[in-house]
Formats: C-alpha cells, structure tokens, sequence
C-alpha cells in the first residue's frame, strides 16, 4: 500500500495528500467528464447521486476512495522496473490495480441486475480510477511507493508523488476547480476528443506510464534496459513546473474526456 504522508500546515497550500490528482485533479477530472456526458447520462448520473448521504454532485463524489482511502492496492498500477508498458488488460504485478478496477466498476455500473446502492459506489469509484491510472505515478514502481519515498525540494514540499498530485496541478491550473474546468474544456479540440476516445484503459495506463519514465518527469533514470531510481532528492523549479505544465493540463483533459466516453457507455441501453 503506498501511505499518504502528512505535510505540514505550512505546506498545505502547496502539496496536498499524496491520493491521486489531490482533491481538486479528481473533482476537475469528473467534472470535465459530467459537462462532456450525453444529456442522458448526465441525467442518469444525478438520479443515482441523489441517493447519496454524503455527496450533492458528481465530481464531489470522485474524492470517495480517498477519504479515507479503500481498496488500495487498486489506486495504482506496479510494473516491473524493466517493464516496457502493459501488454494485457491483465495487473503486471498484482490480482487487482486500477486497470482491473476500472473495468470491473464499469460492468456493475452497467449491469441492470446490479442493486441501486451497488452502482452507486461502483460511480464514485470508477470516477477516482479514471483519474487515478492519468496521474502518471500511479502507473509506476512498488519498491519506491510511486514516489512517495522519493524526496523533493524546491518549489514543491514532501515527495515526488504528492508533488504531482496537488502541486503541479495547482501550478498548471489554480485551485478553483469550475475556472480550471472552463479553460481546460475550452481547450481540447473536436481532433483532440476524438482522438481521446478511441482509446482503452491499457493504452491511458501506458501513456502514464511512459510520462513516468521520462527524464524531464525526475521520477527515474534510464540504466540499460531498467528505470531506475534517482541517486538523490528531485529539485521541482520554475523551469520543472513549466515544462510539466502542459503535461499535467492534457492527462487532466484526457482523463475527463475518456471517462465522459466511458460514463455514455455504461448508462447506455
């Protein structure tokens, strides 16, 4: 399991809890999903959300695995340190991860057998999954907890993995979620939709994890045919926010497209 680590007051503004995307990535992604939804789905969505005891709207509803945080180990993808990507729909390392979640939530969601309060969760899960398997450290290495062992300075506090949980993120886009949806959805293109939705949940976690392993990312470092971890702490500066930036901006927009697509799916006849 990779423990979230507690940051101090002081830093809270900067770098939230290490759960995936922080709070805000997760309400953006669901939102962008909800507002790109067919109007049936989006009505589908709502009946179910009324039920709910704890939450008003959907995209509240994402941050649900987190707090405090179930089924664990399906937070993440492990891969081996040599892994070249995912080859089967299949978890590399483990019997379940967020590839296998979100695959298994979408079929109770779409299962007109399943009980009403059963699809309910299974939404507010595959909506946190969907946004899980875009945090590209989520799709990464068990021997370093996705980097959550591996230490920052700099701009950001704690660890890589918080870092781009809530800190790039808040770089990228401010911490209101409606304007950060507005820009981001006012930005992706008929081309870029398209392109986004025809896509499945193996080939998200490979474009994860492919942002991993890349150099600008300090996750690790290329050594023959293994990825490995840095020698010492990743410097997070004006120059690491700003090459990021796009990044963390089209993983939030993909997500939020590919699980607009998916939520039409599983509440269609």
């Amino acid at each position: 399991m990779r423990c979230v680590l507690i940051v101090p007051f002081a830093f809270f503004a900067l770098c939230n809890s290490a759960s995936a995307w922080g709070d805000i990535g997760h309400k953006i992604v669901c939102e962008i999903a909800f507002r790109l939804a067919q109007p049936d789905t989006r009505a589908a969505i709502r009946k179910l959300i009324r039920s709910d005891s704890e939450f008003d709207t959907f995209s509240e509803s994402c941050v649900f695995p987190d707090h405090p945080r179930k089924r664990p180990s399906e937070h993440f993808v492990n891969l081996p340190r040599d892994s070249k990507g995912l080859t089967s729909d299949e978890c590399p390392t483990a019997p379940k991860c967020a590839l296998t979640a979100i695959l298994n939530d979408s079929k109770i969601i779409a299962s007109k057998d399943a009980k009403k309060a059963d699809r309910l969760i299974a939404l507010k899960f595959l909506g946190h999954w969907v946004g899980d398997i875009h945090q590209p450290l989520h799709v990464s290495f068990e021997d370093d907890r996705g980097g959550n062992e591996i230490t920052v300075v700099g701009e950001c506090s704690s660890n890589l993995h918080s870092a781009w949980d809530s800190c790039l993120v808040e770089a990228a886009v401010g911490t209101d979620v409606s304007d950060a949806v507005d820009q981001l959805v006012d930005a992706i293109t008929q081309e870029m939709e398209s392109k986004w939705r025809a896509s499945e949940p193996r080939e998200w976690a490979n474009e994860s994890f492919a942002i991993a392993e890349r150099a600008k990312t300090g996750y690790c470092v290329i050594h023959g045919k293994s990825c490995d971890r840095p020698a010492g702490d990743v410097t997070i500066n004006a120059a690491y926010l700003q090459a990021n930036k796009p990044i963390v901006k089209e993983q939030l927009q993909k997500a939020g497209v590919r699980l607009g697509k998916l939520l039409d799916t599983v509440f269609g006849d």
